[in-house]
């Protein structure tokens, strides 16, 4: 069989769409100063000037699947077989996939001013993203025509899918403009290594079980980039022939009673994918194409060839440009000492996430506890599809070096493990309700920071970094120029 059905209907081709990760928001880590550019990963009087991954990946990868086909793909991805008894033909169901990765390669970032206390940063990593939605109807079929009681059918096979990896290259700008307001900016470059995506508006299909055989009508759109001829460590490579632009841009602010508003705008950019990419526009909607041995050992082959064979008629040949996944997050933190000794910290953290270019949002609550180095973190999330997260991360965080590991859906991965090992429970077989959903989530991060320590201006003795007022402090002063006999 095609493996590529596995991967593309459980995993998305196992790299990325988008789920947020929260569980870094507010632990001043090298990875959570890139993400939110406004966080600082450096403090006065404890860290070193310089900060590295020293090319350890520090990654994330998350995916869900919810609808009725979670039994069907799980029970074919690890048992070889469909159980298809949640499945529901002609009834209009749809099945949501969401996958995300992001792996950061190199992380280097160093301290470069004291009085304006900015933070300079180089980044390179590789993302990953993808979505879409697929009918009961287009599971149901690779198990042939048994759960099809009608002989014709009308537009239950109009899916729509979507992934795309790309590399990105940042540089970050931290700036501390005064004791409440911080403010940052990171500026990427991106290189696109593949995009596909698939829009079906119309299909109809003709069951002939006399003669074991379907006739299949499609019409829509397929998008492909051009990467003929090119390996893959070749397409992984930044060689800017889809090139693009992203930008984050990050503040936050420290109330009087203690509390830190953070917003963030994540991602906003686009990717143009070269001219010798290919729009298909299929439509054999008159001319359909016939399917044999449906209920043979080789129908997932034969379904596959034959639709790949419609989507990949009419070609165009030219260049097309596609969105990132922007986000806007917002958040609000506040500390709090749980013992007289001020040994155990409590920080929770409220987040709200936009997707801008989608429609998705999702409400998190990460709420750390933290004894000296050592801290145990606990997230809670819900979005606009009714799914329920709950996770964990174990961090140890000294003043230059920092480890975590975590998962924001524990009990799925968990789940999902156990499904992969023959070892499910409850068992594959189980009616799926439709409120719950497959999925998985890791992440696991390392940085260390090295060189001179980073002394304030009264306990210098090493080097000076005291410097100038950096640039959004100059400009905020001459925007609000202030009194001098008043500073005074």
């Amino acid at each position: 069989m095609k493996r590529i059905l596995l991967v593309f209907f459980i995993l998305l081709f196992s790299a990325k769409l988008f789920a947020q990760q929260f569980s870094q928001y507010n632990t001043g880590t090298l990875y959570d100063s890139f993400e939110n550019p406004s966080q600082r990963a450096f403090i006065p009087d404890t860290s070193k000037m310089l900060a590295f991954n020293f090319f350890a990946p520090n990654l994330n990868f998350n995916f869900y699947l919810t609808g009725d086909a979670q039994a069907a793909l799980k029970s074919r991805a690890f048992s070889s077989y469909y159980n298809t008894a949640d499945l529901q033909v002609g009834k209009g169901k749809y099945n949501h996939v969401n996958v995300n990765a992001n792996a950061y390669l190199i992380m280097f970032k160093v301290f470069s001013s004291q009085n304006g206390d900015q933070e300079l940063g180089f980044s390179v990593n590789t993302k990953s993203e993808a979505r879409g939605i697929v009918s009961d109807e287009s599971i149901a079929l690779f198990n042939g025509p048994g759960a099809f009681p009608n002989s014709s059918y009308n537009n239950i096979f109009n899916d729509n899918l979507f992934y795309q990896v790309y590399q990105q290259i940042g540089f970050t700008y931290r700036e501390q403009v005064n004791k409440q307001f911080a403010l940052g900016i990171k500026l990427n470059a991106l290189s696109g290594v593949t995009y596909n995506k698939i829009e079906i508006d119309q299909s109809h299909v003709t069951l002939d079980t006399a003669n074991d055989a379907a006739t299949l009508s499609l019409l829509g759109k397929n998008y492909s980039s051009s990467n003929a001829g090119k390996s893959l460590a070749q397409n992984f490579l930044p060689t800017f022939r889809n090139p693009g632009v992203s930008i984050s841009i990050g503040t936050s602010y420290k109330t009087e009673d203690g509390f830190t508003i953070q917003g963030n705008l994540k991602d906003l950019g686009f990717i143009h994918w070269n001219k010798n990419s290919t729009i298909f526009l299929f439509d054999n909607i008159n001319s359909p194409v016939t399917i044999n041995g449906l209920s043979t050992a080789h129908r997932e082959d034969s379904i596959y060839n034959k639709t790949r064979f419609i989507t990949t008629t009419a070609p165009k040949t030219t260049d097309f440009s596609t969105p990132t996944n922007a986000l806007f997050e917002l958040s609000a933190t506040k500390s709090f000492w749980l013992d007289y000794n001020n040994s155990f910290k409590f920080s929770p953290t409220l987040i709200a996430s936009k997707e801008l270019v989608y429609s998705g949002f999702t409400a998190a609550l990460v709420a750390p506890v933290q004894y000296s180095k050592y801290a145990v973190t606990l997230t809670s999330s819900y979005n606009d599809l009714k799914i329920f997260n709950f996770g964990g991360q174990f961090m140890i965080k000294s003043d230059n070096a920092e480890f975590f590991i975590g998962s924001e859906r524990l009990y799925q991965t968990a789940s999902l493990i156990k499904s992969s090992l023959g070892k499910a429970s409850p068992p594959i077989e189980a009616m799926t309700p439709s409120t719950a959903f497959t999925g998985a989530d890791f992440f696991v991060g390392f940085s260390w920071k090295f060189g001179p320590l980073i002394e304030r201006r009264l306990n210098m003795s090493n080097i000076s970094t005291s410097g100038e007022k950096g640039f959004f402090g100059r400009l905020i002063d001459r925007i609000f120029p202030q009194d001098p006999i008043k500073n005074n």
